[in-house]
């Protein structure tokens, strides 16, 4: 299937502006806006594929890390996958797809990420459900929450960088965390269109507890604050997040924030009148077996063993039986073993994140184990449901 394809980088600039057209009808964009978003993410951090001498797709890749227990894992985020409509369904996708990860597997990358428009494709290709991104709203009149701790100190000149430390801390400690490209970190503090983006930090200059970065918007529904990032590191700079965003009740009818599908920001609102806005969960691909289950952390006081046979059809160095032998909330994993523990590299990916448990997916059909396997990668892969703050 994938012979009659070429793979290659975005080397030649006169391919430059082929992709951007075919990028700008994938995603109804304006047109101009791709190329930008090339230039953004940079050339060289495109992949295209050919059909018949002619361009027919391409994607980017974004080198990052994933936070998973408190230790950073290497992973490289895909995104805008476009395939010209004429070489739909003719197997360009996958090819594109299969190349990059054979790319990304010989690069030593443990782990790769990306949001589907469609499931099907990136399954056939080994990424499956990793974690959620959602969107959360409430009522300005509903958050009621007066107090304020801390003061607010707004930042005139947005430089990213300004926020980094804090929002490492914070990712450090949450599963799915990304420790993010710079064009994710662009987007985040870049106005588009007619909006205006506000900064502030929360405490004070010396020494922040968290910012809040958020963009206004009037719209059919009313006005609306919309959270684009944040961090809140003490309870006090959670309180004066809150009392912040009810302080806008006079001119702002909602607020909405990106957080876990589980949030814990709620809890410190009097009754439960938020509501998850939208709802979306993002993929994952085990790249390199090895890699990603001995660079990520696990639980610091469980000592164990987990004896796993995983089937990959496109990556054969992952195929086999394997030790994850667990202690000290390191892992460290050897060939060979009983393979009681057996699955598709597939449904590794929600294993490895915990946003499903092997009991459910025993009972999905998605793996099959001894009861003592299923016991020592329950315990092994605890941990809070995995979320992503970002979209790419």
């Amino acid at each position: 299937m994938t012979a009659q394809f070429e793979y290659s980088t975005l080397a030649h600039p006169q391919d430059i502006q082929p992709l951007a057209y075919i990028l700008e009808q994938c995603f109804i964009s304006a047109l101009g806006g791709e190329e930008v978003y090339i230039n953004l993410i940079g050339v060289e951090n495109f992949r295209i594929i050919r059909g018949l001498e002619q361009l027919a797709g391409g994607l980017a890749t974004l080198d990052m890390g994933q936070w998973w227990g408190g230790q950073r894992v290497p992973m490289t985020g895909i995104a805008a996958v476009g395939i010209a409509p004429e070489y739909r369904g003719s197997g360009a996708a996958i090819a594109l797809m299969q190349h990059t990860l054979k790319e990304l597997y010989d690069r030593g990358i443990a782990i790769s990420a990306l949001y589907p428009a469609v499931q099907t494709l990136y399954r056939k290709v080994g990424y499956e459900q990793g974690g959620s991104w959602c969107i959360w709203e409430v009522a300005t009149r509903n958050i009621q929450v007066r107090e304020q701790p801390l003061p607010l100190q707004p930042v005139v000149s947005i430089n990213h960088e300004d926020f980094h430390e804090l929002y490492q801390q914070q990712a450090r400690q949450t599963h799915g965390y990304l420790d993010r490209h710079s064009a994710i970190w662009e987007r985040i503090i870049q106005p588009d269109k007619q909006e205006t983006v506000y900064a502030y930090f929360i405490g004070t200059k010396d020494r922040p507890q968290g910012y809040i970065i958020f963009t206004q918007e009037r719209t059919e529904d009313g006005e609306i604050l919309w959270v684009k990032d944040w961090v809140l590191s003490t309870v006090a700079a959670a309180q004066t997040f809150w009392s912040f965003l009810a302080n806008h009740r006079s001119q702002i009818q909602h607020v909405r924030w990106k957080s876990s599908a589980i949030d814990s920001l709620t809890l410190l609102l009097p009754e439960q009148t938020t509501k998850i806005y939208r709802q979306f969960r993002w993929m994952l691909r085990v790249v390199d077996v090895v890699k990603a289950l001995e660079l990520r952390g696990y639980p610091p006081g469980i000592q164990t063993q987990l004896h796993l046979e995983i089937q990959d059809n496109l990556l054969t160095g992952n195929n086999g039986k394997f030790i994850l032998s667990v202690a000290n909330g390191r892992g460290e994993v050897t060939k060979g073993g009983k393979g009681e523990l057996q699955l598709d590299i597939r449904e590794l990916a929600p294993l490895y994140t915990g946003l499903f448990t092997p009991y459910h997916l025993q009972q999905a059909g998605k793996l099959s184990g001894t009861e003592t396997a299923i016991l020592a990668a329950t315990q092994i892969f605890a941990g809070a449901s995995p979320w992503m703050a970002d979209f790419f």
